[in-house]
This record gives C-alpha cells, sequence and structure tokens, in this order.
C-alpha cells in the first residue's frame, strides 16, 4: 500500500499533524497584536510581516479588522490562512484596505482555494516565512525545502491563499 493510498496524499505522509488550530487565546493574541500594529513607529518593528486587513461583511457591512502574516512577492502580498468566515468577505474586484507599517493601502484580492494554486503559493510563502509556514502545519526537509505532503495536508484540511494586487 502506498503513502498516497494511506493517506490520500499524492506527496506520501506528512510530517506534522497539519495547521494548528486556534487556541482559546488567538482573540486576545489578535487584540493585542492589532493594538501593537496602531502605535506609529513600532508598527514597523511589530510588523514587518504582520498587516492588519479591513474586512467589509457581506451581510452585516460591518468592518472587522484583522491580523494577518504576509509574503511581499513581486508586487504583490500572499497570505496563507486557512478558509475562516471573514475570507469569505473577499472577492476580486471589490478591493479591501489593510494597514502596514502604519500606512493604510488598498488591494484586490484573489483567493485561492485550488490544490495545484494553495501548493505553488504556500510554497512561496513558506520559503519566505518560516514561523507562518510552522503555524500552518508545513515542516521542511534536510535540504530546508518546504515539504509538499504538508502543504498539500494543509491544503485538505481547508488551507488557502489569499493574493492582493495593489488597486
Amino acid at each position: 500500500m502506498s503513502d498516497d493510498d494511506r493517506t490520500g496524499n499524492p506527496y506520501g505522509t506528512p510530517t506534522t499533524s497539519g495547521p494548528r488550530p486556534i487556541g482559546r487565546a488567538q482573540g486576545v493574541t489578535n487584540r493585542v497584536v492589532r493594538t501593537l500594529l496602531r502605535v506609529p513607529g513600532l508598527s514597523g518593528v511589530v510588523g514587518k510581516r504582520l498587516a492588519t486587513l479591513h474586512v467589509v461583511g457581506r451581510r452585516s457591512g460591518n468592518t472587522y479588522d484583522i491580523p494577518v502574516a504576509y509574503t511581499a512577492y513581486g508586487q504583490t502580498l500572499l497570505i496563507g490562512t486557512a478558509l475562516r468566515p471573514w475570507v469569505k468577505n473577499l472577492a476580486p474586484g471589490t478591493p479591501l484596505t489593510i494597514t502596514r507599517g502604519g500606512r493604510p493601502e488598498r488591494f484586490d484580492p484573489t483567493v485561492y482555494t485550488e490544490a495545484d494554486d494553495v501548493l505553488r503559493l504556500f510554497e512561496i510563502i513558506a520559503r519566505d516565512n518560516k514561523t507562518n509556514a510552522e503555524f500552518n502545519g508545513i515542516g521542511f526537509d534536510a535540504e530546508g525545502d518546504p515539504n509538499k505532503a504538508d502543504i498539500y495536508q494543509t491544503w485538505q484540511q481547508g488551507g488557502v491563499v489569499i493574493e492582493l494586487r495593489p488597486v
């Protein structure tokens, strides 16, 4: 029996159990991070790879401030995350505002959910930000490359990648 038969993963057996579940303290952590990202001068240090997405609810119209880790890739920003409820509020052609380094910026989002796209883009994110990779259940092989079986598992467990293009 192959690894694919046992795990449903064409890349073999993952080295992790998958993305970390959101803990009870995540709400508190998000509030602290949002506050630190608003402090002038400190936001650039704390938020070197962090930004706040200002997501407008489709039905409520309320704005939700979501701190996220991002990877700068060419002219775009990449965000690897699970398919959280707030992600469903992102739609191409509907720009959203993010704040990074204390400055608001406008971006057009695309949410990638297909395996090939998620694997390709999460590999870029993992190479750039090992802490984000660990949080998303992505380990590395002996050569330092992201483990494809882990990335595939992250996708299987609801991992998506958001690409933000400047407006």
